[in-house]
């Protein structure tokens, strides 16, 4: 298999432009290409593994690929860190000679290398992840930390983080942040007809507030297909991940606690499948019914999502 390289043009992408800017002698790889790989590596991985024993396994190994790029993409970042500082320093120090200023062109060449190579690697990891969900209706979130935008996903963030900045922002200067829509669903409800009625809900809180925030858990099932509506409409998640080594059984009700601290303007919920024979209904989703009551007793508006009235 065969990845063409970058050949400048005015029709490039930003990215392609980047890399072009970087006056490197070698060719960078062009964005298109890049995001080729992506899909051929997780379209490759998922053809050789269907109809085998290893099918069982494959969200396990499909995840674990387009976690390779994400972890790679947060060790390249931290190196460009290094080199921005360094960069910072040499600037900072500069007494206007001849090896002051090589070094300082050095310590520039290498921060802006380094912020292409990472720009590169999540292009491969977000091509991946498309591929992935295109294939198997799965999404992949990452485990650990938070995942910037490109152009084919939604920013993804920490709702640890964003609760650290809302209360800097407030401390500082009194600011709101913007309206975050909170979600919490069943796993087993992930039908045809529930993914309609998340869709519909969601796509209402949109229309109410055009730049929400979709925050959720990221648990499989019915919070996995808000989260590709959310990568869909280029909306803003906040994942409040379920923390089992910490808090054990009671993981996904703290989760919900996260979600509350965000000062949520609506929060959605469907406990329970929408589809009467699917499997897994027997009894309404706890944390999902915790959720609702919560939001309730301290006043945040709650909507329950419910089967289209005939």
């Amino acid at each position: 298999m065969t990845f063409s390289l970058h050949a400048f043009s005015s029709s490039d992408t930003t990215f392609d432009v980047q890399a072009a800017a970087l006056e490197d002698p070698r060719p960078h790889p062009t964005e298109a290409a890049l995001v080729q790989l992506g899909h051929a590596l997780a379209t490759e991985l998922l053809d050789l593994i269907a109809d085998t024993a290893l099918e069982d396994v494959q969200t396990i190994l499909c995840e674990s690929l387009i976690g390779a790029f994400h972890s790679a993409a947060g060790r390249i970042e931290r190196e460009a860190d290094r080199a921005r500082d360094r960069m910072r320093a040499l600037e900072r120090d500069f007494d206007g000679s001849e090896m002051a200023d090589t070094e300082l062109q050095e310590a520039t060449r290498a921060t802006r290398s380094a912020d292409v190579a990472q720009a590169a690697a999540e292009l491969i990891r977000d091509a991946a992840a498309d591929a992935y969900t295109v294939q198997t209706g799965q999404v992949w979130t990452a485990w650990r930390g938070s995942r910037r935008g490109t152009r084919l996903t939604a920013a993804e963030l920490e709702a640890k983080q964003v609760v650290r900045a809302a209360e800097k922002r407030r401390a500082a200067a009194g600011e709101v942040s913007g309206p975050i829509v909170a979600f919490r669903a069943a796993p087993s409800a992930d039908g045809a007809e529930d993914a309609r009625r998340i869709f519909d809900a969601l796509n209402w809180a949109k229309a109410q507030w055009p730049d929400m925030a979709l925050a959720t858990t990221g648990a499989r099932g019915a919070e996995r297909l808000a989260i590709r509506w959310a990568q869909q409409k280029h909306v803003t998640l906040v994942l409040a991940r379920a923390d089992f080594d910490r808090h054990g059984k009671s993981a996904p009700f703290r989760a919900n606690d996260e979600l509350l601290a965000l000062e949520p303007t609506c929060c959605l919920t469907l406990a329970q499948s929408l589809d009467a024979d699917r499997p897994g209904r027997t009894q309404p989703f706890g944390p999902a019914l915790n959720l609702a009551q919560l939001a309730q007793a301290r006043g945040v508006r709650h909507l329950a999502i419910q089967a289209k009235a005939a």
